[in-house]
């Protein structure tokens, strides 16, 4: 019966499987959805436009399928390498190496904290008052290590 009426929608039924797929994405983020919903808009495209039977069709699906997943490894492949930020994801204190900061509280026997942005970070270093500039210079676990600037 379903394959009844996917083979009597034709080219159609391939375009409303590639919606569904795409809707999938939106539910099940993981960008596979995505690439697959393409491969069957493409498909039903193809379909309308060359009148393919459905054993072609579906062929062409799986082989557009397996090129639109290798394209979007490539994709994301190639975003990760171009995004600065990316790199240093759920590595948050190795991004703060280098920058400067002002203490919020003093350091005391070795230990202090800087505010950086909303959230307060541990620092080792010399003891310095509280106000005063330091550079973080290394990571070491959560706690930055500080230096002067």
């Amino acid at each position: 019966m379903i394959r009844d009426v996917f083979i009597g929608l034709g080219a159609w039924s391939w375009i409303i499987l590639g919606v569904i797929l795409i809707g999938v994405e939106l539910v099940a983020p993981s960008s596979f959805f995505l690439w697959l919903g393409l491969a069957a808009i493409v498909t039903g495209l193809i379909d309308a436009a060359l009148g393919l039977s459905w054993q072609t069709a579906a062929l062409l699906f799986a082989a557009l399928c397996i090129a639109a997943a290798i394209l979007g490894r490539a994709v994301a492949r190639f975003r990760s390498q171009t995004d600065p930020q990316a790199e240093m994801l759920n590595r948050r204190g190795q991004s703060l190496v280098g920058r400067v900061f002002t203490l919020e509280t003093p350091i005391k026997d070795g230990e202090g904290r800087i505010r950086v942005d909303d959230s307060s970070w541990r620092v080792t270093g010399a003891d310095r008052f509280a106000g005063a500039r330091v550079r973080v210079v290394r990571v070491e676990g959560s706690t930055l290590v500080v230096d002067d600037p």
